[in-house]
Formats: structure tokens, sequence, C-alpha cells
């Protein structure tokens, strides 16, 4: 089957890119001696997990207790939870995982590393954890003067181990070009550097130092203090990666294959293809290069300007010429592919212009268990 004769709308899944981007990725964390473990909250599919193992991942960020699950099934060597656990139910799960398996929670509150060593000494097991360190993201996390205090702080707990730092750039995603991208990869490795050394120096030597984004990833592989690098995007890449320099169309494995079903007028056209396939977002923490919802392929005279649930809203903002008709399909670069990827259940793979296969996104959703 030809991918035009596809079903619209469609996720699109180029594997040549997407094979390209996880082995080039892999590549540079071996050149440099890191550790990759790939957030996996971009992709949420077991089938693409087992291909970052196969190009040598050896371990996983996961940004739920499911991924977390899938990655252990399929024997991941190490499972890092990017988020502090205090449901008593979700402590019980990362527990069972933890008795035959390395797992790693990230932690940042005295009160919820209380709660995870009182479970923990009740099943008698010792569970590690990290530091999340704040690099002024303002998210999770203490600044680097806290973090000797809260080491000290969780030392007498003794179902506790504590193994190293983490952190994640995320304001890196308002930069607006590749400059700003370095400039947060800067503060990134600094921030991790000095985090470190003050552990060390009070007596609490980092095992492991893991941070990452996928833009200031090539920056911090290579240059950081660093040993466990976390893309995430990298897989699929996507139109906000463009705008930050880091990708080019070329590299952006998935796209969203919709139908021009309406042309009211000149210049204006419908797609049948709208938020529930792009999302809504225009950049996770705001951006000003990202203009509309999404890139048109080969139409760069076009802009996505709204979206509704189904339909997309498209148009010829400098009133250029646009040669496409109704019955026309375009494929479109989303601004953030983690969200195309959430909104479906399966990937259709295609090389070329042929479809050759079909991938499930079977860990997506608030929970992958009934009840």
């Amino acid at each position: 089957m030809k991918k035009h004769e596809l079903i619209t709308p469609a996720i699109l899944l180029d594997m040549d890119a997407l094979e390209n981007n996880i082995n080039s990725y892999q590549a540079l964390c071996d050149k440099y001696g890191k550790e990759n473990w790939p957030m996996i909250k971009t992709h949420k599919s077991t089938a693409l997990a087992k291909m970052q193992m196969d190009a040598g991942a050896t371990g996983f960020l996961c940004g739920t207790i499911d991924e977390c699950e899938m990655v252990h099934a399929l024997g991941a060597k190490h499972i890092m939870y990017a988020y502090p656990v205090a449901n008593p139910v979700n402590i019980q799960r990362i527990l069972k995982m933890a008795k035959d398996t390395d797992v790693i929670i990230r932690l940042d509150t005295v009160a919820a590393a209380e709660m995870l060593n009182a479970a923990a000494a009740e099943a008698g097991i010792v569970v590690s954890y990290t530091i999340i360190v704040d690099m002024n993201f303002h998210r999770f996390g203490m600044p680097v003067e806290d973090v000797v205090p809260f080491a000290k702080a969780l030392a007498p707990m003794k179902n506790l181990k504590f193994r190293g730092i983490s952190t994640h750039p995320g304001q890196v995603y308002g930069c607006t070009d590749y400059e700003g991208v370095k400039e947060i990869a800067k503060l990134e490795m600094d921030t991790m550097k000095a985090a470190a050394d003050a552990l060390a120096e009070a007596g609490f030597p980092c095992e492991i130092i893991t941070s990452g984004s996928t833009p200031t990833f090539k920056e911090v592989v290579e240059k950081g203090a660093t040993t466990v690098s976390h893309p995430g995007n990298y897989t699929f890449l996507d139109n906000i990666q463009m705008a930050l320099g880091v990708a080019e169309e070329k590299d952006c494995s998935l796209r969203i294959l919709a139908t021009v079903i309406s042309n009211p007028h000149e210049g204006f056209y419908l797609f049948d293809a709208g938020a529930k396939c792009m999302g809504l977002d225009q950049g996770a923490h705001g951006n000003s290069a990202i203009t509309g919802f999404g890139y048109v392929v080969g139409h760069p005279e076009l802009t996505i300007v709204g979206l509704s649930e189904e339909v997309a809203k498209v148009k010829s903002l400098n009133g250029d010429p646009c040669d496409l008709k109704v019955g026309d399909k375009v494929e479109i670069i989303p601004n953030h592919s983690c969200s195309s990827a959430n909104n479906t259940t399966w990937y259709t793979c295609v090389r070329g212009d042929e479809v050759v296969d079909s991938l499930e996104v079977d860990y997506r959703g608030n929970s992958h268990k009934k009840f």
C-alpha cells in the first residue's frame, strides 16, 4: 500500500528517520562515555522502547508508572521515575519492581521521602533515589545550596539509598534559536557540576549525575559532567525542534497525514486533522518562534491558524499562491510530537511512499490497568 492510499487522518512514522535518530543519539552517548536512559513519554510504545534498547539504551526515564512497568517487563537494566511518588498505591507498584530491578526515584521533599522510606522498610527492601536539582526552571527540585542539607535530612532513612542528582532544563523550550539553547545547556552543565561538587565535599559522592532534554543533548553529552542523558523527543523531533535549530525537516519522523476537505475561498483551506491529532501546543513553555499549530510539509506559504477537535483551519497569510485542491493529501509536522503520539493508538510505519507496518502506542493514557 502507498501512504497516499491511507485513511486520513493518520499518524505516520518514517522508519528511516526514526532509526537514524535513535542510532545517531546513541552513538554520541557511546562516543562520550555516557549512558543513554531516554525519556519514553514521547512515544509510549513497547516496540519503540525495544528499538532503543537494541540500539544501546541501558535504562529509561519514565513519566508514568505504567511506563516503568512496561520497560520493567522488557528487562530494562535501570528504571528511573521522573517525579516523586506519594500515592500509596503507586509506591507499592514501585516497590514491586524494585525487588528485582534497579529502580530510582527522584525526590525533592522530605515528606515524600518519609512515605517511600516507611513503605520500603515494611517491604524489607531499599529503594534508590536521586535529588532533583532546580536549574532555574522552578518546577521540581531545589537550588544548589539546598542539596547538601536535603541529603543530610534523608541520610537517617535506612531504606533509601542516595545515588546522585537529576535535573531537567525545561526552560530551553522557551528559546527562539540555537544560541539560546547553548546558554541553557551551559546553565545545565554549570548547575549540575556545582551540585555534585558540593555533595562530594559533604561526603555524598554522586554515583550518577542525570540530566537532559533533546535540545541541549548534543552540547551536554560532549562537555557536561552528567553520566546519564535523558533525551526524549529525539525519536520523533518536531516543529519546535526545527524552530530551535536542533532538527531539520528530514529528521522529523512523526507526521500527520491529512486530506484537504474544503477550500471555501482562495488562500483558505480546511484539513481533516485537528487538535485530536496535533494538540494545541505552541511551545510547552511558551515559544515565540512558533507560528501556528504545525508545519505543512512542502507548503511554507501556509499557516495552520486554528484547530477544532477534528479540523484544521489553514491560511496563506501573505497572500502567496498555493496549488492545493480539495482531495489532496498533505503531511504536517506537529509542533509537539509527544502530544500527537499520545493522541493515537497506532503509528503507521512508512519507508518512502510505502506503508510497511503498524506499531501500537500501547502505554498512552493515565492508566494502563483496569481496576
